[in-house]
Order: structure tokens, then sequence, then C-alpha cells
């Protein structure tokens, strides 16, 4: 347990890796969902293909959604998107990368689905039963069936246990020719999106490789960037809760208080003055309800520039300002001293 705690603490602190790591187990999850999944096709002629075609499309669909609900982008780039500019411009190009990164990740785990579902045959076979060629595998003489009749027949096929049509079509035959068209559509459906998605990850950095390592770079610091804000964001409400305790504990006058003061170790005073001095430190400054509240909306309404070389301050209506430290008006006057010598 210690190994794989390790592992999930490690793959969380890279989220490259952690994503993959998901989309890794999700394509796992959709195979194995495939093979527990009982696949029992109606066998009937106005049911056969919708039910195929559901099979092969619905449970993709779900992964894809799935996808993008497990991957911890969608909840910042909503963030990012429905933000107010303030003081920092939204980069149409930085949301752009998420998206994409997102949705190729979501696509791992539906393209697994469709290309198991391909190569094993069940849908293909219950979707195209009614479709086999009589002239090829059956008997298209002297078997006295309507078209109708001729029709329930073949979607029969599907189905081993109820299928009567032996002397017809050869049921092994039809199952086996539908499996080749399927597994050849499966094979050419992979051969396809590895050509795709080669072609993606090789040639979109050879164009535009300053702006896709910018649209990179940015993306990742905004995911940093709001996991920084929550960890601060813990620590502060952390102390401040904290203080609010030990502030709470030492107002409280009569005889609790004396025995508590009583009973409490005198040589421990110094660190507990240390700690609560730590703790006022990481407020840093905020101490009050509605001053916290304030940060937070400013914090949404108006993020500071990304600009480090300027200090950022609170104007008085919720943004902030920033002057440069480089135009001092007072720049330090240079003192120079000569020594002379007589000779």
């Amino acid at each position: 347990m210690d190994k794989f705690r390790m592992i999930f603490q490690f793959l969380q602190s890279n989220q490259e890796s952690f994503m993959n790591g998901i989309c890794g187990i999700m394509a796992l999850a959709s195979a194995h969902l495939y093979s527990a999944f009982d696949f029992n096709c109606p066998c009937l002629p106005e049911y056969n293909f919708p039910y195929a075609i559901g099979i092969l499309s619905l449970p993709p669909f779900l992964l894809f959604l799935l996808g993008f609900v497990m991957n911890n982008n969608v909840s910042m780039l909503a963030e990012e998107w429905k933000r107010p500019v303030g003081k920092r411009r939204k980069d149409p190009a930085v949301l752009r990368y998420m998206i994409c990164s997102m949705t190729q990740r979501s696509m791992i785990a539906p393209i697994v689905w469709i290309s198991v579902t391909l190569l094993d045959g069940k849908c293909f076979v219950c979707a195209f039963s009614v479709n086999v060629p009589l002239e090829k595998f059956g008997n298209i003489s002297d078997h006295g069936l309507s078209e109708t009749d001729m029709l329930r027949l073949l979607a029969k096929i599907p189905c081993k246990e109820i299928f009567d049509g032996h002397a017809v079509v050869s049921r092994d035959v039809a199952v086996r020719y539908l499996r080749c068209i399927s597994q050849a559509f499966g094979w050419a459906f992979l051969l396809v999106t590895t050509i795709l998605a080669f072609l993606v990850r090789a040639i979109r950095p050879c164009f535009t490789q300053a702006v896709f390592l910018k649209t990179k770079y940015w993306s990742h610091y905004i995911d940093i960037e709001r996991k920084l804000f929550d960890e601060t964001c813990t620590e502060h409400a952390k102390s401040f809760a904290k203080v609010c305790i030990q502030q709470y504990f030492e107002g409280i006058s009569g005889e609790i208080r004396h025995l508590h003061q009583q009973h409490r170790p005198r040589h421990n005073s110094k660190d507990s003055d240390e700690d609560g001095k730590d703790d006022i430190e990481k407020l840093r400054g905020v101490t009050d309800q509605e001053d916290m509240n304030k940060v937070l909306k400013n914090w949404h309404n108006c993020k500071p520039p990304l600009n480090i070389g300027k200090t950022v301050y609170q104007n008085g209506h919720g943004c902030t300002k920033h002057s440069n430290l480089s135009n001092n008006p007072t720049p330090p006057r240079k003192e120079v001293v000569a020594y002379y010598s007589k000779v």
C-alpha cells in the first residue's frame, strides 16, 4: 500500500504524468468493461441495427464525457474563460491549447472501446446480418420464404441458440464473413487514428513552435498558480482558525481560565508565544472576515498583472494598481573623494 501511495503522490505532483496515468486507466477500464459486458442481440430486423450502433457509439460518448469529468483542467478552463479581464488579459490561444489537450486525452478510452468492438465483431454481425449475400453463402432457390420471413431468418444469425435456417444459409460461414469485414474496419480505424495522432503531435510544433511553447508554458502556469493559491488559502485559513480559537480560549473569564492557567506548564509559554507570532505572520495582515472576502473577490475580479518587477497595491476600488520600481524620483547620489599629495 505504501508503494501505491508513493506512486499516486508522485503522479499528483506531476500533472502531465498524472493525466497520462488517468488516461491509461480509462483505456484499460474501457477494455475490461467491454469484456464484462453481456452482449445480447435482439435478433429482430427492426432492432438489430439500432442496438448494434448504440453499443458502438453510446459507451464511447459516455467515456469521452467521463474523461472530461476526471480531468482537473475542466474547472480551471471554465474559471479562466468566465473570469473578468481585470489587470490580466485572456489569451485565446491558451484556452484552445487546454481544450485540445483535454480532448486528446479524453478520446483515448472511446478509441479503445470502438477498436475492441470492431475487432470482436459482435456488433457488426448483429447490425448487418440481414445484408448477408445469399447468392454467395446460401441457397436462394427452393426455400419457400417470403421477403419478410427471409429478413427475420437472417436477423437470427447472431443468435446461435434460436437460429433454424441452416438449410437456407450456413450460419458459421455468414458470421465469419461479417467478422472479417468488421476486423478490417477495426484495423483501418486504428491505423487512421494512429496516423492522425502522429501528425498532430509531430507537425504542430514544427510550424508554430514559438506559439506552441508559449501556450504550453502559460497553460502550466495557470494550473500551478491555482494550486499555489489554494495552498496559500489553506495555510491562511488554518492560521486564522488557530488564532481565533486561541483568542477565544484566552478570553474566557472565571474559574475555567484560572484553572487552565494553573495547570499549564510555565516552560511552554515562550514556545506558545513564538507559535502565536508565526501564525499571525502567516495571516499577512488579513485578520478580518470582510477583508478576506475582499481579497478573494479582488483575486477573482482583478488578478495582478504578470510582471514581477512591479509592486502591486490596492487602489480602494477592488482592482489593483502597479508602480515600477525602476522609476525612482530621487536616485541616490554618488560621492567621489579625491586625495592629493604634495611632492
